[in-house]
């Protein structure tokens, strides 16, 4: 059968090249590569997407392969009924492989069409790696390969301030873009690009804040020979995601006209401050996400849809959001509990598979930026642990020791966090460590959470205990006892 490539498609259009994306991975192609193919179909945006990855080539060679096409399967409830529609997107225009074609990279750089830059690079891919040289080829960090690119455009034009760029990061974190913005000026420093460069990254460029929402399990692998069979062609590509969407942009009024997204039935929002939308979304959607990852998968699940929808599971994952994420949040109580019922749902998606291996990507990061701020925030107002956010961190701490049963676990995170978890584990499994040292020891490493965790009254203990059950009992028990005794509260 033929790969889906340009010759089986209509009308594909040769934008210019507006839009620089780090990230091929599902989510961006399935979230802003779709928004650009409405934008240009709906408004006078015409801009093509071209894409560079973070990490790793694979990807972008299978992209080039298929003319930087692919399928679009979008599911769910639409307009209050389900829907299952798919589409190819045909935004992209190609992706450059940095490691063996870094002077496309650089040439892109002096392209006066240019104007956006988005990135999706996970929690920990905002950072600054000191090792990172501007001559190479490519830099090892994403904003380290942001800084190159922008030096070299700022050389291009001769430090012409109508040619900076608009970057809009999508990562899960607090202020991204500002985030984004200062180890930029923290790279141009390291590399002594001089004042004018610095002044350039500050006056002719806007690094806006965003906060992004669309559940993209990824690529149909359980469905892939039924859906080829359906499309007639082979799509290595293929990607699925739920109907809803949200990206809320924190930008200049001025955007609204660069980014023409009203009329178009996106729902895109430019807004002056976009923190009541980050917290809620990310604390009640992305921290439920990450709190349920580790706990349904070594109770046996595989699937979010599976998850939400057991007995014990199901009970758990709605007591930790309606008794310990909500009452951290601010706002009318009714409004997050109808946010909250809204998530719920969108997890019970009978048309996704939304796989929490998929999830558990990064879980470390994911889990202080999601989840710990919810638990300390708990602790303060109620002097006490929440005790299934306690017990979500002790399955994630079990969750990385690598073992479901004697199945093993293919953890998805950087050899650092990974090896310090092993050689931990191994020491407790040599009896060279009590239960309470590995608690003790993985809990304090600030490399990890950003804080000495045992530093929180009883948390040790807690987690101690926990971990000791799960290892002598069993998940499947403990869970229905904390269940147990939730229903026994409610009486």
């Amino acid at each position: 059968m033929q790969r889906l490539n340009k010759g089986l498609v209509d009308k594909v259009a040769a934008y210019p090249e507006r839009v620089l994306q780090f990230g091929e991975g599902n989510f961006l192609r399935a979230f802003v590569d779709w928004q650009v193919q409405v934008l240009n179909e709906k408004t006078d945006f015409n801009g093509n997407v071209v894409v560079v990855q973070p990490r790793g080539f694979d990807k972008i060679e299978r992209l080039n392969k298929q003319d930087g096409l692919f399928t679009l399967y979008l599911q769910g409830i639409k307009e209050g009924k389900p829907v299952n529609e798919h589409m190819v997107i045909r935004s992209i225009s190609r992706g450059i492989n940095l490691f063996k074609d870094y002077h496309q990279f650089v040439e892109l750089a002096g392209k006066p069409e240019l104007r956006f830059i988005i990135s999706n690079t996970t929690e920990a891919g905002i950072v600054f790696n000191p090792e990172d040289r501007l001559d190479d080829k490519p830099q090892k960090s994403f904003p380290g390969k942001l800084t190159a690119f922008l030096y070299h455009r700022f050389q291009a034009f001769s430090g012409d301030e109508s040619y900076g760029c608009i970057v809009i990061p999508c990562e899960l974190i607090d202020n991204n873009g500002q985030k984004l913005k200062e180890i930029v000026l923290q790279y141009a420093l390291h590399w002594d690009l001089g004042t004018d460069f610095i002044h350039w990254i500050q006056h002719a460029n806007t690094f806006c804040s965003s906060l992004v929402d669309r559940i993209v399990p990824g690529f149909p692998v359980d469905s892939i020979e039924e859906r080829t069979e359906e499309l007639g062609y082979q799509d290595d590509l293929m990607v699925v995601g739920e109907q809803y969407h949200l990206w809320v942009i924190e930008g200049p009024e001025w955007l609204k006209d660069e980014l023409p997204v009203e009329g178009t039935g996106l729902n895109t929002l430019i807004v002056d401050d976009l923190t009541p939308y980050r917290v809620q979304k990310v604390r009640i959607l992305n921290g439920t996400h990450t709190a349920m990852t580790p706990v349904a998968y070594l109770y046996g699940l595989e699937t979010v849809e599976e998850a939400v929808n057991d007995g014990e599971v199901g009970l758990f994952v709605k007591e930790l959001i309606e008794e310990e994420i909500i009452p951290t949040l601010d706002g009318p109580r009714e409004e997050l509990v109808t946010f909250s019922k809204e998530v719920l749902n969108r997890f019970m998606n009978p048309y996704i598979k939304h796989y929490l291996l998929s999830i558990s990507l990064n879980s470390i990061s994911k889990f202080t930026t999601r989840n710990l701020p919810a638990l300390l925030d708990y602790v303060k107002r109620n002097d006490r642990l929440p005790e299934r956010m306690t017990f979500s961190l002790s399955c994630l701490l079990y969750f990385y020791k690598g073992k479901r049963g004697y199945q093993e676990i293919p953890l998805q995170d950087s050899p650092e966090i990974l090896n310090f978890f092993e050689y931990t584990w191994r020491k407790y499994e040599n009896q060279e460590l009590e239960m309470k040292d590995v608690v003790e020891t993985l809990l304090a490493e600030t490399k990890l959470w950003g804080m000495d965790l045992t530093s929180i009254s009883n948390i040790v203990s807690s987690v101690e205990s926990n971990l000791l059950a799960i290892d002598q009992k069993g998940i499947k028990e403990v869970i229905k006892k904390l269940n147990k005794a939730t229903k026994r509260c409610s009486q």
